[in-house]
C-alpha cells in the first residue's frame, strides 16, 4: 500500500481538480491524505442565508468537506490552520492570519510536519500559477515546494511529486462544446498549459458522477448558475472525466505518458 498526499487551498478544490485520482487510489487500496490550507471563510455563499451563515462559514465548510472526503475515499484530512485570503486583489489578501500573508517558512514547516508523519510516496499540489491565479492556490504551490525542499535537506523525498494542470487544448475544446450547445460560455479564467507539458493523464470517466456528487457536497459553494451545476453530462465528462498532471519530481514510469499517479511506485 502506498500513500497519496494532496495539498489544496480550500474546501471543494479537492473534488473539482483531483477527486478522480483520489477515488482511484482509494479503490486500489492506497492511503489517501488531504491537506487543506484554509476553511474557505471568504468564499461566496449559495443555497443558504448569507447573514446567518457567514459568521459560522468555516464550521459549515468544514462539515461539507468531511462529507466530500467520505465520497472521495480520504483516510485522513488535516487543515494547515490559515484563513482564506479571498480572490486576487481583494483587501482580504492582506488580512493577518490569511494564507497569503503567512510567512513561507512557517507554512512550509506546518506542512512538513504532516508529511513527516505520512511519508507519502506521491505528493500533489497546483502548478505555480495556481491554475487560475488565486493567491491561496499559488501559496499552496510555494508551500509544498518549500516543505519538500526542507525534507530533502533531511534526506527524504517522495518518489513522485505532481502538479495538477489544465491542458490548453482542453480549454479550447470545452469552449467549442459550449458554442455547440448554444449556452453562454462560463467566465472561467483558466488559460491552461501547453498540452505537450502534460506527463500524466488519468481516465476517471467511470468516476465522473461520484466526483460531481463530491462537489455537490460543498452545498454552500454550489452556485445554481455555475457551469459545474448546469453543464450537461457529456460536457461535464469532457471537462472532468480525465485529470492531467505534470511530474515535477521523481521519474516517469516508462517513456510514454502515465495513466496513474501511483504507476511504478513501490
Amino acid at each position: 500500500m502506498a500513500t497519496l498526499l494532496l495539498v489544496h487551498a480550500h474546501p471543494d478544490d479537492e473534488a473539482v481538480s483531483t477527486g478522480g485520482v483520489m477515488m482511484r487510489a482509494h479503490q486500489a487500496g492506497h492511503r489517501v491524505v488531504l491537506v487543506t490550507a484554509t476553511r474557505g471563510e471568504e468564499g461566496e455563499i449559495y443555497n443558504m442565508d448569507e447573514a446567518a451563515s457567514r459568521p459560522r462559514l468555516a464550521e459549515i465548510r468544514t462539515e461539507e468537506l468531511r462529507r466530500a472526503t467520505e465520497l472521495l475515499g480520504v483516510d485522513r484530512q488535516e487543515f494547515l490552520g490559515y484563513r482564506d485570503s479571498g480572490m486576487a486583489g481583494l483587501a482580504t489578501n492582506q488580512t493577518p492570519g490569511s494564507f497569503h500573508m503567512a510567512p513561507l517558512p512557517e507554512a512550509a514547516g506546518r506542512l512538513a510536519n504532516l508529511i513527516r508523519e505520512e511519508r507519502p510516496e506521491v505528493v500533489v499540489t497546483y502548478t505555480p500559477d495556481g491554475t487560475y491565479g488565486h493567491p491561496d492556490h499559488i501559496k499552496a504551490h510555494l508551500t509544498t515546494v518549500a516543505a519538500l525542499e526542507l525534507l530533502a535537506g533531511e534526506g527524504w523525498q517522495p518518489e513522485k511529486f505532481y502538479l495538477h494542470a489544465v491542458p490548453r487544448g482542453l480549454m479550447e475544446r470545452l469552449a467549442e462544446r459550449w458554442r455547440e450547445s448554444g449556452r453562454p460560455a462560463p467566465d472561467i479564467q483558466i488559460i491552461g498549459i501547453p498540452d505537450e507539458e502534460i506527463t500524466a493523464t488519468v481516465d476517471v470517466r467511470d468516476l465522473a458522477e461520484r466526483k460531481r456528487q463530491a462537489f455537490a457536497a460543498h452545498l454552500s459553494q454550489n452556485n445554481p448558475e455555475s457551469p459545474f451545476v448546469t453543464m450537461g453530462d457529456q460536457i461535464f465528462e469532457s471537462a472532468f472525466g480525465s485529470e492531467t498532471y505534470v511530474l515535477a519530481g521523481g521519474r516517469l514510469a516508462g517513456r510514454r505518458g502515465e495513466s496513474d499517479l501511483l504507476q511504478g511506485v513501490g
